[in-house]
């Protein structure tokens, strides 16, 4: 069963930028897609981003288009959010999510399998 950790996270600067990573332990295929969302707390989860594994084609929040990137490293099974530009408002624990279908969605519910989270914190 494929699970997944994020790590990356961290303390940065209004202006800074950070690099988040998804790596997943079991194999992903074209049929799948990679989510990331953020949470904070007493707000609903928010859709961040999505890479579809098999073309590598992104979707964004108009929150963050511009400002962030999805990349992923096939060999490694890592999905890799690029984040620059961050802002205050950019602070979060963010979750990446497996999708089993394709084209990735911005609804949490179609996501089927969840990491625990790294926590960003952008200063001002």
């Amino acid at each position: 069963q494929v699970q997944l950790t994020e790590s990356g996270g961290g303390l940065v600067q209004a202006g800074g930028s950070l690099r988040l990573s998804c790596a997943a332990s079991g194999r992903l295929f074209s049929s799948h897609a990679i989510g990331w969302f953020r949470q904070t707390p007493g707000k609903e989860r928010e859709f961040v981003g999505a890479v579809n594994w098999g073309d590598r084609r992104t979707h964004f929040a108009d929150s963050v288009k511009g400002r962030f990137t999805i990349s992923r490293d096939s060999a490694k099974n890592t999905v890799f959010l690029q984040m620059d530009n961050l802002k205050p408002e950019d602070t979060a624990t963010y979750v990446c999510a497996l999708r089993v279908g394709s084209p990735a969605v911005v609804v949490p519910s179609e996501y089927s399998r969840w990491g625990q989270g790294t926590q960003v914190t952008v200063s001002s």
